[in-house]
């Protein structure tokens, strides 16, 4: 049988793991989101109905932005080696469509009559929701679609992908907060961990053994913690203000992305499995941090939170969506 060589990593295939790959929309979807949404369920009642009040998450949420999130940035980018030269049509057709969805983010104020019914503010702090996307979910999935190979494309789609969708986040709160969008971008940590963890990769570095348990335990921390900060600010009731501003960030987010994911693998003529990955990463739930870097810059945090929590939902269809009827 002939090789495969997605991403530019030489594979031999098989018959197993390619009855795998093709029968994919068998894989329960919701076992992989439920707990991510449950922890976030978790948060949210531990800050309603214990004393565990919302004093005691605003500093848990600093520690996971400042800390614990770049921690497990870093990690998941330096620990897969990346060849950026071979995997150019992946990373062409992920930053296509990734610049297509900031680009219909941004310009949804400017939409005929959708743009009356938004608050400019909400709209800076949300946009970001459109276009981001959950790294632990789609290192999960990865793995239990292809394996070894899949976690080494998502790792080339998060690297080159993630400086970017960071940047398009921090911009419009920059602007409309009136906030040196440079100095942002400098003291933002989600950016600094990624792009030296992309850099770091490049030239081979790697986390030294001694030390890859502690980081590991950091970057499982993280997890669990953010997203249960997300459910210690989630308000539903600030989600009714909004209306069209959640339908139209979230359809970006569930349902253009996986149609840009399923005409950019046809236009740049990606094989079965990086195709495959692409639109896992395309369908994935908005990442958690969402809330965590709207409210570090004096946003509306539990509007944005309501948003992850609905993304995460949306995910249980948009994911089934994107592996089995377009794939």
């Amino acid at each position: 049988m002939a090789a495969l060589e997605p991403c530019g990593f030489h594979i031999r295939a098989n018959p197993q793991r390619l009855t795998r790959i093709k029968y994919s929309r068998h894989v329960n979807y919701a076992q992989l989101l439920i707990p991510d949404f449950s922890l976030i369920l978790c948060g949210y009642l531990i800050c309603r109905y214990t004393a565990l009040n919302r004093s005691v998450w605003q500093p848990v949420e600093s520690l996971v932005y400042y800390l614990l999130f770049p921690v497990l940035l870093f990690q998941s980018i330096v620990k897969s080696p990346v060849d950026i030269g071979a995997a150019s049509g992946l990373i062409a057709a992920g930053l296509t469509m990734g610049v297509t969805g900031i680009a219909l983010a941004y310009s949804l104020p400017h939409w005929p009559w959708l743009g009356k019914h938004i608050d400019a503010r909400d709209h800076a702090a949300s946009a970001q929701v459109a276009f981001r996307f959950n790294s632990f979910i789609g290192l999960a999935i990865a793995e239990r679609l292809a394996g070894a190979e899949g976690l080494l494309m998502i790792a080339v789609l998060i690297g080159v992908c993630v400086p970017l969708f960071n940047v398009a986040a921090v911009w419009p709160m920059a602007r409309h907060g009136q906030h040196s969008f440079a100095r942002e971008l400098v003291r933002n940590p989600l950016i600094v961990a990624t792009v030296s963890g992309l850099v770091a990769n490049l030239l081979g570095f790697q986390i030294p053994e001694w030390a890859s348990p502690t980081v590991s335990r950091i970057s499982a921390a993280s997890l669990a913690l953010g997203l249960m900060a997300a459910g210690a600010g989630l308000q539903f009731g600030l989600l009714s203000r909004g209306k069209a501003l959640s339908v139209a960030v979230l359809s970006i987010r569930h349902l253009v992305q996986p149609l840009l994911a399923f005409a950019m693998a046809r236009l740049f003529g990606l094989n079965a499995v990086q195709t495959t990955m692409l639109l896992a990463f395309s369908a994935l739930p908005t990442a958690s941090t969402c809330y965590v870097l709207a409210a570090r810059m004096g946003y509306n945090g539990p509007y944005v939170a309501g948003l992850v929590t609905l993304s995460t939902l949306l995910g249980m269809v948009s994911l089934p969506f994107a592996l089995g009827f377009l794939r």
